[in-house]
C-alpha cells in the first residue's frame, strides 16, 4: 500500500522543477530555451500555490492565484515570443551571447 501524498512531496516536485528552471535559464544561449525554463519556474510557483492551499486551509486563494499566474506565462510567452521573431529578423539568430548591437 502507497503512503499518502502530502506536502513535502508536492515541494520536492516543485524544487526540482525551480532548479531546472533556473538551470535553463543560466546555461541556455538559446533565447527559446530561456523561455522554457522561465515556464518551468512559473510552474513550480504553481504547484506551490495549489499545494499550499490544499493543504494550508487557504481554500481558494492558492487556486485563483494559480489561474493568474497561468495568465501572466501566456502574456509573457506572447510578448516573449514576438521579440524573439524580431531579434532573429534583425540578427538571423536567437542566441542570446550574439545578440550586441541591439541599439544600433
Amino acid at each position: 500500500m502507497l503512503p499518502p501524498v502530502g506536502l513535502t512531496h508536492y515541494l520536492i516536485i516543485s524544487a526540482i522543477l525551480f532548479s531546472l528552471g533556473i538551470y535553463g535559464v543560466i546555461t541556455r544561449r538559446n533565447a527559446i530555451m530561456v523561455l522554457m525554463g522561465i515556464e518551468l519556474i512559473l510552474n513550480s510557483t504553481n504547484i506551490n500555490f495549489i499545494a499550499f492551499s490544499r493543504f494550508g486551509g487557504m481554500r481558494l486563494d492558492g487556486q485563483a492565484i494559480a489561474v493568474f499566474v497561468i495568465v501572466l506565462a501566456a502574456a509573457e510567452a506572447a510578448i516573449a515570443l514576438a521579440i524573439v521573431l524580431n531579434i532573429y529578423q534583425r540578427f538571423n539568430t536567437v542566441n542570446v551571447d550574439e545578440i550586441s548591437k541591439l541599439k544600433e
